[in-house]
């Protein structure tokens, strides 16, 4: 029984059109040629600074997976260092064949070769057999990262106001919180003779 080779290896310029498919669901919204040219900067970027490291495992010589590394902070107000293991994928064929490990594991080298004394990962909330994965790993949630289109936060923010309303909501607000505290000193407590 031959055993199956996996290689890891820094992202090449023509690996953007197969990373675009397996982040598909993670790329700004463009067309696959934009998705393409997006991925060559960033690995182009990730070649250029000592600070980046785009890996790519390669299975039996077919690229299997990906995760894009970055040394930074663990956050803006936390100036531990840390490597951010950003979207460690691997193709749904190569999955339960150690791909994701081997990922991992590029993750935790280049921590240790730049002297870092934590690793972090950012994977979709609602896959769930990725974070029990990385959570056997020892891997445990911190932090919930939450995003929207900005225009939609501000329409939550400051909802637009009934027709005729005016600025007449505040004050029923403020002449029901009167009614309750008037009706809050009304009641009173017998105490025991």
């Amino acid at each position: 029984m031959s055993r199956s080779s996996l290689t890891p290896r820094i992202a090449r310029r023509e690996d953007a059109p197969a990373l675009a498919e397996l982040w598909s669901d993670v790329l700004r919204r463009a067309d696959r040629a934009e998705q393409v040219a997006d991925l060559e900067l960033v690995i182009k970027g990730a070649a250029a600074s000592p600070e980046q490291r785009f890996v790519v495992i390669d299975f039996d010589g077919q690229l299997a997976g990906a995760v894009f590394l970055r040394l930074t902070t663990v956050s803006p107000l936390n100036l531990e260092t840390c490597v951010q293991s950003i979207q460690p994928r691997v193709f749904d064929q190569y999955r339960r064949r150690g791909v994701g490990r081997a990922l991992m594991e590029a993750a935790v080298v280049f921590a240790e070769e730049n002297g870092v004394p934590h690793v972090s990962t950012a994977v979709p909330a609602t896959v769930r057999e990725s974070n029990r994965f990385m959570a056997r790993l020892a891997l445990a949630p911190v932090a919930t990262v939450r995003l929207a289109p900005t225009s939609l936060v501000r329409s939550r923010i400051t909802p637009a106001a009934p027709p005729g309303s005016g600025r007449a909501a505040p004050r029923v607000l403020a002449a029901r919180r009167n009614q309750r505290r008037v009706r809050a000193t009304r009641v009173t407590v017998p105490f025991p003779d």
